[in-house]
């Protein structure tokens, strides 16, 4: 059945890419809803920065027709500032507003916001119904299970969101005091869902890192769908693998190297394009260790990567590395077993 979030429809079983700072930008959600992604957020966005007018807040609200359905997260510790925030995000008309009280970064935290949040189930609730009343938009929570082992109270936390009015919760299987240390523990994801007071959709979220995965996890715990995070960077396609997965119980060919680069220069150019052609390049680095993964030889081309300064000088190298590895068999390179006497 189809997944609703007030009167947005997802299809049955949703992927969602997570809201992450300094990666979630419109250039990679860009590429992630070309592959499958049915709901993304942008950055996660300070609500003190927003109602200041601080310039880096303010583009965090960029996004496209192409993104949607399309939520805007954001975070703070104050009922005024969020109240305050909640407005601004309405006038630029996403499909959802999303408060993060899962975020475990200690600067974060310090300010009383994201997942500090969890220490405190009243000041919580009452953070949400601010945002709830402030906006027209659907309100939606990402959290986690407590904020530390002698404080799960997630359950609780579910059921009081939903009273003022949240319209879907997603939860991440990890404590704030784990980090992302460990493994997820979705067991209680699953105590929630299974509840029978809970009417809202929940999506569970955390070490998400494969079709198989996807799918023992939606059979064993029943969530509503999924949140991906860092499966997705530099590898996009694993929504469409999932999605594949789920429809006929196989597995994707991985892409090829063509495929790679091309998915690369679409990021590239739309990263250029939405941040100039100065930061466009510089933050476009970080992303392609990760689309190249796997090559063998393939740290001869990361410096160059890394250092040229112009996109005709990256797509120069890009177009070069399509050109050396496109003759090897893309499921070989997946499993380390190319010749490396083909690539000298």
């Amino acid at each position: 059945m189809p997944v609703k979030i007030g009167s947005i429809q997802l299809p049955d079983f949703p992927l969602l890419l997570a809201p992450m700072e300094d990666v979630s930008d419109p250039p990679f959600r860009y590429v992630c809803k070309q592959n499958g992604a049915d709901l993304m957020y942008s950055e996660f966005i300070s609500s003190e920065g927003l109602i200041r007018d601080a310039i880096k807040s303010k583009q965090k609200l960029d996004f496209s027709e192409f993104e949607r359905p399309f939520g805007i997260q954001m975070f703070g510790g104050d009922e005024e500032a969020l109240s305050l925030s909640a407005k601004i995000i309405d006038a630029v008309q996403p499909d959802l507003v999303d408060i993060n009280f899962g975020c475990p970064v200690k600067k974060v935290v310090c300010k009383g916001a994201g997942a500090a949040v969890l220490k405190d189930v009243n000041l919580m609730v009452r953070l949400t119904e601010a945002v709830v009343r402030s906006t027209a938009l659907p309100v939606t929570v990402k959290t986690r299970l407590g904020w530390d082992d002698d404080s799960k109270n997630i359950e609780e936390v579910a059921e009081r969101l939903q009273d003022v009015g949240v319209q879907a919760l997603t939860i991440h299987g990890r404590t704030r005091a784990q980090l992302y240390k460990g493994e997820a523990d979705w067991r209680l994801i699953a105590a929630v869902k299974n509840n029978s007071r809970i009417r809202i959709p929940i999506f569970g979220n955390g070490d998400i890192d494969s079709p198989p995965k996807a799918v023992e996890y939606k059979s064993r715990y029943g969530v509503d769908g999924i949140m991906i995070g860092r499966a997705a960077i530099g590898y996009p396609w694993i929504f469409r693998e999932i999605k594949h997965y789920i429809a006929t119980g196989s597995l994707l060919a991985p892409p090829s190297i063509e495929e790679r680069i091309a998915v690369c220069r679409t990021h590239l150019r739309k990263s250029v394009e939405w941040k100039g052609p100065v930061l466009g390049i510089l933050e476009m680095r970080r992303h392609y260790a990760n689309y190249l993964k796997g090559l063998p030889h393939i740290r001869d081309f990361r410096m160059p990567l890394v250092t040229v300064k112009t996109q005709q000088e990256v797509e120069h190298v890009l177009l070069e590395i399509k050109e050396k590895y496109a003759a090897c068999d893309t499921t070989a390179y997946e499993t380390g077993l190319i010749n490396a006497s083909l690539l000298t």
